[in-house]
């Protein structure tokens, strides 16, 4: 049985993995200090154990990644969220510690190959579209997405200088039932299920891709699980394109709201115009549909009734 450990696994993504690779047969540990994660999104499992500590702190990280032989590690603990980010550049820019202390324990722990959750956030303003892994330009200036970046380069030079192997994700906004009402689809959609205002900020042109959770895991699990693909990095997103007032529009179709559409003034920063990945070589692997932002929203419907 494969033991892998999970940072940040009380987030969206976190905890979405934690459940898939339970069903794969991994006994899972995970970490996460709780700063915006959730107890409540862990899964109840005897293959599964959380234990709360701040991975930019070493020694507690150390003393878990010491006391287990760990085959596999995913690091997505960080500081997320646009506004969050914005407001404590400081405490993002901490976030280089856990990087430097993953792959230090990682490499002399004998973890076999480590994942990072990268972002989209990495290629900035774009200068072209659709934005391709090895070719794109990373045109990256705030705080987080500086950060992600040298997290990336982070895990080259490891695997350079010590061959220890990895998986990159640069992740595209990935929505699901465990994620935080702060980012826009939950944010949204509770609103207008409670036929409150919608607010979006500016003329709400800005235009984003949508991945619905289920793709995300599947998608990267089947990349990490080939080695024939190890030491790269994948987009993982979906393709299709909205602004910000068509997210809306479905959103408003699906949930049958009155709700009414209020613009609020534009961030100062962080609110890209843009995104759009090349997502070619993640559906490769997929080989199948992926979830449309419509049957996403309804899925995410049917879980709050739950």
């Amino acid at each position: 049985m494969n033991k892998t450990l999970i940072t940040g696994v009380a987030g969206n993504v976190g905890s979405a993995l934690a459940h898939y690779l339970l069903k794969k047969g991994h006994q899972v540990v995970g970490v996460d200090n709780l700063s915006t994660g959730s107890i409540s999104k862990l899964p109840e499992d005897n293959n599964f154990t959380f234990i709360k500590l701040d991975v930019n702190i070493y020694e507690e990280l150390a003393e878990v990644m010491l006391s287990h032989k760990f085959d596999y590690v995913f690091h997505y603990a960080a500081m997320v969220g646009v506004q969050r980010t914005l407001d404590n550049p400081i405490k993002v820019l901490e976030d280089i510690d856990g990087i430097k202390n993953i792959l230090r324990l990682s490499k002399n722990t004998g973890v076999q190959k480590v994942a990072y959750s990268s972002s989209s956030e990495v290629y900035g303003e774009p200068v072209s579209l659709p934005q391709i892994e090895d070719e794109t330009p990373l045109n990256s200036k705030l705080p987080y997405a500086v950060v992600k970046n040298l997290g990336e380069a982070y895990f080259r030079s490891y695997h350079q200088e010590y061959g220890l192997d990895y998986t990159i994700f640069r992740f595209f906004n990935t929505y699901g039932p465990q994620q935080s009402k702060d980012f826009v689809i939950p944010k949204l959609l509770h609103q207008a299920l409670h036929n409150e205002d919608i607010t979006i900020y500016g003329d709400g042109l800005q235009s984003r891709t949508f991945c619905y959770i289920d793709d995300n895991i599947e998608a990267s699990y089947r990349i990490f699980s080939d080695d024939s693909l190890k030491n790269e990095v994948f987009n993982i997103g979906s393709d299709l394109v909205y602004n910000i007032k068509e997210l809306v529009d479905v959103i408003l179709k699906v949930t049958g709201s009155n709700s009414q559409i209020i613009h609020l003034p534009a961030l100062e920063e962080g609110d890209m115009t843009r995104r759009q990945p090349d997502n070619s070589k993640m559906k490769a692997i997929l080989n199948r549909k992926l979830i449309t932002l419509e049957n996403g929203i309804v899925k995410l419907m049917e879980h709050l009734k739950k």
